[in-house]
């Protein structure tokens, strides 16, 4: 799925946070947003994922407005947005159970939750864990099922220096595997492993 937008421009209080934004995304190329905080960063994100309005021009993902109410939607685009939660009683084990109501989603979360260091807390409440563990579940539970677009919002916040490197590893999979990614980072040596190309909000 290429992600496109074209003259993008969202305005909050008559205040331009970004305008005549023309942006392509094709599968297996990632785009990296950076800029200061208040610079409209997740609200681009929130765009292309169908939870904000622009107030001028247009985006398409595969060749469609976004609709996050779509199921349709949602099977084909993964997301970790600024607001993106778990349920704090479950575990890790059972949050990536869930996934495996998608068609395609990998059938054993073992391999997953060691990759990602977690096996030693599979079956914690996700309450329990540590800020960074908590990151590290939703991130795979972004990639624990097939999916042609992935938007990730800071998806480094409350990770180590080795949860960066994993994350970097995490994204070049999906790369790989054909997805279109975007991610909003603040994290350098992130933007310049895995983008193809850097839009600066200001």
């Amino acid at each position: 799925m290429t992600i496109v937008t074209e003259q993008l421009g969202v305005a909050v209080g008559g205040e331009w946070l970004f305008k005549s934004l023309d942006l392509s995304v094709n599968p297996g190329e990632c785009l990296a947003v950076t800029g200061t905080n208040g610079s409209g960063k997740s609200t681009l994100l929130g765009c292309l994922y169908g939870t904000r309005m622009p107030s001028e021009g247009s985006v398409t993902v595969g060749g469609k407005q976004p609709d996050e109410h779509s199921p349709a939607f949602r099977r084909r685009v993964s997301v970790l947005l600024e607001d993106s939660a778990l349920f704090d009683e479950l575990s890790p084990r059972q949050h990536l159970h869930l996934l495996r109501t998608f068609p395609g989603a990998r059938p054993e979360p073992d391999d997953l939750l060691a990759w990602a260091g977690l096996d030693h807390r599979a079956d914690v409440p996700a309450g329990q864990l540590s800020a960074g563990q908590r990151r590290r579940l939703l991130l795979l539970g972004c990639i624990a099922r097939p999916h042609e677009v992935l938007l990730l919002d800071e998806p480094e916040r409350a990770l180590d220096a080795a949860g960066r490197e994993w994350l970097t590893e995490l994204v070049r999979g999906s790369l790989a595997a054909g997805a279109a990614v975007v991610v909003v980072s603040h994290h350098d040596p992130l933007v310049d492993a895995v983008a193809a190309a850097v839009v600066r909000l200001s």
